[in-house]
């Protein structure tokens, strides 16, 4: 169990599990209200779940939500943030219904938690993580209501027919970024409107792969932080989530 440096936010480490493969994500919530509250999931790069992620569960749980930092590797299993981690999201790239499937598993697991209203479901994703947002959304999952995708891999899982997607969904996107060029954007814009979607793109001249996260480099490989860029990315994210969301503010 972890605490918040907010006396009312109350976070802790919660196991789920994937067949045989045990998760451990991280639920935060204000303490304050006991009304159950929309849910935000976050799917971390492809470094694994770490303090960054719980911090961002931390933060949403103090903006109303209760936020839930998902744990696709397993319990234990992390990278560096620095490192290479290609050996740990190289095997979800290559079988994406494992990923699918991992996806669901820390959604269920959300649904479970007793804070969580099951009917207001929102996952979001930076990197890898942006395509676990997109794999969950293409699943179809009920109460899903969206899914945000922030400089992500954007490619199609070609898991047989795509069944029409009920979430919202808002990609946040660097131009410049070499994982997901300007092909992929035209692919992903045809597979969500022939898929039904309603969705949104928001792209970021300049911006690179990772423009979100300070200190990300080297901009030879299409990796840097983009200040202007990730302002622009947060404030669109916040208004997407509020209006597919709802209000946050507890009733009587």
């Amino acid at each position: 169990m972890a605490s918040s440096s907010s006396t009312r936010v109350h976070a802790e480490y919660v196991d789920y599990a994937d067949g045989e493969t045990v998760c451990q994500g991280y639920a935060a919530h204000d303490t304050a209200h006991e009304a159950r509250r929309p849910c935000v999931l976050i799917a971390h790069a492809w470094d694994g779940q770490n303090t960054i992620m719980r911090s961002m569960a931390e933060g949403y749980a103090e903006q109303g939500y209760v936020g839930f930092a998902l744990d696709v590797y397993g319990k234990g299993v992390r990278g560096e943030v620095m490192g290479d981690n290609s050996h740990l999201m190289g095997p979800f790239l290559e079988d994406r219904a494992l990923l699918r499937r991992r996806m669901l598993a820390g959604l269920e697991a959300a649904r479970r938690h007793p804070r969580v209203d099951s009917t207001r479901i929102a996952v979001l994703g930076y990197c890898f993580g942006g395509l676990c947002a997109l794999d969950l959304a293409r699943s179809a999952p009920e109460g899903l209501k969206g899914a945000v995708s922030i400089h992500g891999v954007l490619q199609p899982p070609r898991l047989g027919p795509q069944p029409p997607i009920t979430a919202s969904v808002l990609l946040l996107h660097g131009w410049e970024d070499p994982v997901a060029r300007p092909d992929a954007v035209l692919a992903i814009a045809r597979e969500l409107t022939d898929a039904g979607a309603d969705w949104q793109l928001q792209a970021y001249g300049h911006a690179m792969h990772a423009f979100t996260f300070e200190g990300a480099t080297p901009p030879q490989a299409g990796i840097l932080y983009n200040a202007l860029a990730a302002r622009r990315a947060a404030a669109a994210l916040g208004t997407f989530l509020a209006q597919i969301l709802g209000d946050t503010t507890p009733g009587p």
